[in-house]
């Protein structure tokens, strides 16, 4: 009886030991397979996690050594507030002869944490295929709820668009980039956001930016009004009200709301599988981009969660992509 008890036993672990290999190779056959998709993921977060843990799947390395034909220029400030010095860091090639296109990337982390650096992946890649990269702090949320971070990114946009023959950049060709909090932040300034309690002297981008000709978001919030954010403390931590108490505070703060005709050429990459950020929200954003007749490219990304570009494989693609699409409307 022991033993016959034991051999159930093995074999049902034998069984879910094999059901889990296949199901974690599976992923990288089908990529193999099919080189010019998307890759696919997990779905199940943990099987990821699982996937880099034993190898399976590479991470980027986040802070690659800067090329010697690649300039930094770093800690440049573009504005002080309340005795805070924001500055950015900018990254261009060495072998520039004309003004070339600027790409601004944006840094995630919930509007409460990241820094600047996060992207360096992108940024000297990019620098290397000929376009000037800048990546930006702003005010973190214990510096400021909204829409203090709003207004930091368009004063950045506004020192941008002043600042293009200093350091060899072609201000009409701009690109704004960002990822997740950087993603809803980069649509915000692309689409001319407004905020009725914004500070009188600060800039407004509405008819004054004819340089920003692309943005790329990165699986970022486009609707703050939806159940699920209004509810999400992230959200009503940023915003410092509930929604019973403002809710046309989460309009405001919502890139969706400020989406019109004249709104920059749009790519969006989102993983399918994201629990924080849902991939409705990319849908939403497409569908509304569409039907202005405004060029969108929308890339889903099957299987991912959150901050899926910390995957060697998604980050390869989403550069893919991002370098596809910025040929097309910014080059």
């Amino acid at each position: 009886m022991k033993s016959k008890i034991f051999k159930r036993v093995f074999l049902g672990l034998a069984i879910i030991l094999i059901s889990g290999c296949f199901l974690m190779i599976i992923p990288r056959v089908l990529s193999y397979l099919n080189p010019d998709k998307p890759p696919v993921g997990y779905y199940f977060e943990p099987l990821g996690f699982l996937a880099i843990k034993i190898g399976l799947e590479d991470v980027i390395n986040k802070t690659p050594a800067i090329p010697e034909d690649i300039e930094a220029l770093k800690n440049i400030e573009y504005k002080s507030i309340n005795g805070k010095s924001l500055q950015l860091d900018i990254y261009r090639p060495f072998n520039i002869v004309k003004p070339a296109p600027l790409l601004v990337f944006i840094h995630g982390g919930g509007w409460k944490g990241g820094n600047r650096a996060d992207y360096l992946v992108y940024l000297l890649s990019f620098a290397k295929k000929g376009y000037i990269t800048a990546t930006v702090s702003y005010r973190l949320l214990k510096d400021g709820p909204y829409p203090a971070c709003a207004i930091d990114i368009t004063d950045a946009v506004k020192w941008v668009m002043a600042n293009g023959e200093k350091y060899g950049y072609d201000p009409k060709r701009v690109a704004l980039i960002g990822g997740s909090a950087g993603g809803h932040l980069a649509l915000l300034a692309a689409y001319q956001w407004k905020s009725k309690n914004a500070l009188k002297d600060s800039f407004r981008l509405a008819q004054e930016h004819p340089g920003i000709k692309a943005v790329v978001d990165i699986y970022g919030p486009v609707d703050l009004t939806t159940d699920y954010a209004r509810n999400h403390p992230l959200v009503t931590n940023f915003l410092a009200h509930s929604f019973s108490e403002s809710p046309e505070l989460f309009s405001e703060a919502s890139p969706i709301q400020y989406t019109d005709k004249s709104d920059p050429a749009t790519l969006i990459l989102h993983g399918t599988s994201d629990n924080l950020v849902p991939i409705s929200q990319s849908i939403l954003l497409k569908a509304r981009l569409d039907s202005l007749g405004v060029p969108c490219v929308y890339r889903p990304v099957p299987g991912w969660p959150h901050a899926m570009d910390v995957d060697k494989r998604v980050n390869d693609y989403c550069q893919k992509e991002i370098s596809s699409f910025l040929e097309k409307y910014l080059k």
